[in-house]
């Protein structure tokens, strides 16, 4: 009885550690996104597409693509497709006030 204690506890330490890593890993995740999705609006004049979002961000397509379908809803951005056929998001244009501008 004491050995599957012992193995229940273990256990448990080991999904708590995993659930922990996993938060962190998110939360870098989500700073990623976040940065690569202004930047790329900021120099782009609103103008985002997936593979960008993703290349930039270091994610998967899957995980860009999920984060970027919230964006969409958030900032009502709207598809265009250009001359190659490559899909772009439309995003509001940033304008940030010039002492923000040289910070950023």
């Amino acid at each position: 009885m004491a050995i599957f204690e012992l193995i229940s506890i273990a256990g448990l330490g080991v999904l708590v550690t995993l659930l922990i890593v996993n938060i962190g890993n998110n939360r870098e995740q989500q700073r990623q996104l976040d940065s690569a999705f202004y930047r790329l609006i900021a120099a782009q004049n609103g103008r985002v597409s997936l593979i960008q979002l993703s290349a930039l961000a270091g994610v998967s397509a899957e995980v860009a693509q999920k984060y970027l379908d919230h964006q969409v809803q958030v900032f009502a951005a709207f598809p265009e497709i250009d001359d190659e056929g490559n899909t772009f998001y439309r995003f509001p244009k940033l304008r940030l006030p010039p002492r923000l501008e040289r910070e950023w």
